[in-house]
């Protein structure tokens, strides 16, 4: 069992609880394990709707695979608002400290960065308060103009409905894009928005197109991503030929099927040694026969990066 647990600050934005909170309940509903809670430090939360939410005072207790999640606030200016005593800055440290991941939407990274945990990271918030959280936190990263960025079990996003996007990461992440997939569709979201390219799963970077027979030949690599798929098994599926498909998903996601597979691959090996496994245990984990292919694709992307960040 998984707990996600949101801390309420007094003017927080409706959206940016309610998006992410109904991305967790919709995968505790589909068997996911996940356990969804609420604390502040009162009982009673205004939002800035004009809606009072009730929340525990009392944290429980949080174990490494737990995700703690500040939704934002109304803020005009990050300095005048979302106060909070040491004691809760110092229990989200904690967390994280302990190896749990800590998530913010929108002026909620202002929370982190209080906390110390935007030093020395990269981090974004929603674009009118970059400027200020920059200056608040010089040590941080921002990025500006990404719906959201994951750095060392830091995940900060840019607000609003960005906050969707972050929890439905967070679940591909965690249970396989598939997964993300099916709570995208139920929530009834479009679950293709792209982000900062570097940043964004792969399941959702290259959504962003409407062909039907793509999406529905991604929707097969999304569920067994690990496995062996053969194109003429693919064009079945898609119910066109091998030369069409192969045509089809490149100008739908820019890659071939087989590069597709591979980005899942990746991200997913990438995600388990972030979390202790070795690069060989990761990559047969992710569906490699070995670690030198997984090495080889993680060198390219990162020359891509570099190449892309030089230019």
């Amino acid at each position: 069992m998984t707990r996600v647990v949101f801390l309420l600050v007094p003017q927080l934005h409706l959206l940016d609880l309610a998006g992410p909170a109904q991305v967790f309940s919709t995968a505790a509903d589909h068997g996911l394990g996940h356990e969804v809670g609420y604390v502040a430090e009162q009982e009673d939360v205004p939002t800035a709707q004009g809606l009072v939410l009730r929340a525990r005072v009392e944290w429980p207790p949080l174990a490494p695979d737990d995700l703690v999640v500040v939704p934002g606030w109304r803020a005009p200016a990050l300095r005048a608002h979302g106060a909070l005593t040491p004691a809760t800055l110092e229990r989200l440290a904690a967390h994280h400290a302990a190896g749990g991941t800590v998530a913010s939407v929108c002026a909620g990274a202002d929370a982190l960065g209080r906390a110390g945990l935007l030093d020395g990271r990269r981090c974004t918030t929603h674009h009118d308060l970059q400027d200020e959280l920059a200056r608040r936190h010089p040590r941080a990263v921002v990025v500006r103009d990404v719906l959201y960025v994951v750095d060392d079990r830091v995940v900060t996003s840019a607000g609003i409905a960005s906050g969707i996007d972050l929890a439905l990461h967070l679940v591909a992440v965690r249970h396989g894009p598939a997964a993300a997939a099916r709570i995208a569709r139920e929530m009834v979201v479009y679950a293709r928005r792209n982000g900062d390219e570097q940043q964004v799963g792969a399941m959702l970077r290259h959504r962003a197109h409407l062909v039907d027979a793509v999406h529905r030949v991604q929707d097969l690599i999304d569920a067994r991503f690990t496995a062996r798929l053969g194109l003429a098994e693919l064009a079945g599926a898609s119910g066109v030929s091998e030369r069409t498909l192969t045509r089809h998903f490149t100008g739908a996601t820019g890659l071939t099927p087989l590069r597709y597979q591979q980005e899942l691959r990746v991200e997913r090996a990438e995600h388990l040694m972030a979390h202790g496994a070795t690069t060989e245990a990761a990559a047969r984990a992710a569906g490699f026969q070995d670690a030198r292919m997984l090495r080889r694709l993680r060198a390219r992307a990162a020359a891509k990066s570099a190449a892309a960040q030089a230019g």
